[in-house]
């Protein structure tokens, strides 16, 4: 059997997510009542989740079944093809063998519909009518409108307005399946007007976004609206399992693992979901590494304290320990809007924290320079989040080759760049411009973190 496209048929998919809180060595701790500083109980998550979300959220056990309404959706894309990127390693003159995990084959484009789907379905079974978001760069927006789509549910959307503007293709995606969506920062909720009073040209951010999100479903009448997030909490990065899976069943039908596993990070769903699955394995002593790709205007998991903070910028959500650039933070308006966040994932944050996982920020340039190196090998435009992966995976390729060493590189594609294309159009055009961020700008930002004891 040829190793350039390993595929698993539907019924070797999985058909449970893995939860790797239950292995992992220390276990997390909970999130905090904003104001308190008491553990949240699950009675708080409920009143802005559907209580079989806030269920998944605290769970410890190692595994959860996927419905058997959600794997049926599923089959419309998954399982994925891993990919070996044969001509990539020929044009890098690598010993490395590269491979990718191809998510952007999903009908939305990326991973994103992994979660948006089962959110979309625990929330119907709770009895939830319509569904407030946020979204970055789109790839959010537009699978969770999909998958409300498909189970009856009126879905609202509060996409920050760099990437409303930057992005339009992804706001008639997101229309196009009957979402409303708004540009963040708006005069909708008192979270919004609050900023626009003092920046009435606010580029927004996710951490706004959020905000606006949450306050449109806690006021909403009659109970029947939830908020919806597309990353950083732990359901979320338990559905997208689901790829890490997956791939260690292809890499096993050609005899392969690998060293190193990169993806791309703003939140942490994608590359949660491609890596945890492996990291049972290295806290039984297999050696692999993980590596978390983010920009440099928005250095995270590489520039942030580890410490307690507010999802969002407004401070309604529960205090989560995790790296970050403090909750008030609003990131340049590169091109890759998915990783314009000031946090990341506690699991994610706490196995960084812990030495199990490493983290790399890179310039916007060099990144879509080896975008398009990918594309020209490949035949895939990646988008510009997806980029940040592909340039840590082609840099450990580099590596291997500078030490004339055979290196198995797991590479996650989170999403196609085909609504992306301005971003690269001003990349041709010399529009775009490296955002190394101050430090000033961190230290403003982290002078609002929360005192926690």
């Amino acid at each position: 059997m040829s190793d350039y496209k390993v595929q698993l048929s539907e019924s070797e998919m999985p058909t449970s997510w893995y939860n790797v809180v239950a292995d992992m060595p220390i276990k997390p701790g909970p999130p905090l009542h904003p104001g308190t500083g008491e553990p949240v109980a699950p009675e708080m998550m409920g009143a802005i989740f559907p209580m079989n979300i806030v269920e998944q959220e605290m769970t410890g056990e190692p595994e959860v079944a996927i419905p058997n309404e959600v794997l049926e959706l599923y089959r419309m894309y998954r399982p994925s093809p891993l990919v070996r990127a044969e001509r990539l390693e020929a044009a890098l003159d690598t010993p490395a063998k590269i491979y990718y995990k191809n998510e952007s084959v999903s009908p939305a484009g990326s991973h994103k519909l992994n979660s948006a789907i089962a959110q979309a379905y625990y929330n119907k079974e709770f009895g939830t009518k319509s569904i407030t978001t946020e979204t970055g760069a789109g790839q959010w927006g537009s699978a969770l409108s999909m998958a409300c789509s498909f189970f009856g549910l009126e879905c609202q959307v509060y996409m920050v307005k760099v990437s409303y503007n930057q992005k339009p293709y992804r706001r008639i995606v997101m229309e196009t399946f009957g979402a409303t969506v708004y540009a963040s920062p708006t005069d909708r909720t008192e979270a919004g007007r609050k900023v626009l009073a003092v920046d009435p040209d606010s580029n927004g951010s996710l951490g706004l976004a959020i905000s606006e999100a949450v306050e449109a479903a806690v006021t909403s009448e009659g109970g029947t609206t939830k908020y919806s997030l597309g990353s950083v909490l732990n359901h979320v990065c338990l559905h997208q399992t689901i790829i890490g899976q997956e791939a260690k069943l292809q890499l096993e039908k050609v005899g392969d693992y690998p060293d190193v596993i990169v993806g791309c990070v703003g939140g942490g769903s994608n590359f949660s979901g491609l890596c945890f699955p492996f990291m049972r394995d290295k806290f039984n002593g297999k050696d692999v590494r993980a590596l978390g790709c983010e920009p440099s205007s928005c250095p995270t998991l590489t520039r942030g304290p580890y410490a307690f903070d507010f999802g969002d910028m407004n401070m309604m959500t529960p205090l989560m320990k995790m790296y970050t650039l403090g909750h008030t933070f609003i990131p340049p308006g590169i091109h890759a809007g998915g990783l314009r966040y000031h946090g990341d994932a506690p699991l994610l944050s706490q196995l960084v924290h812990e030495g199990h996982i490493e983290g790399a920020a890179y310039d916007q340039l060099p990144v879509f320079a080896s975008a398009e190196k990918f594309a020209k090998a490949e035949g895939i435009i990646p988008a510009p989040e997806t980029a940040h992966a592909i340039h840590g995976a082609i840099l450990e390729a580099e590596k291997a080759k500078e030490e004339g060493k055979e290196r198995v590189i797991l590479l996650g594609l989170s999403g196609h760049g085909l609504l992306d294309l301005a971003a690269y159009d001003d990349y041709h055009q010399n529009k775009l411009k490296d955002y190394p961020l101050p430090q000033s700008e961190i230290d403003r930002a982290l002078a609002g973190l929360p005192k926690v004891g």
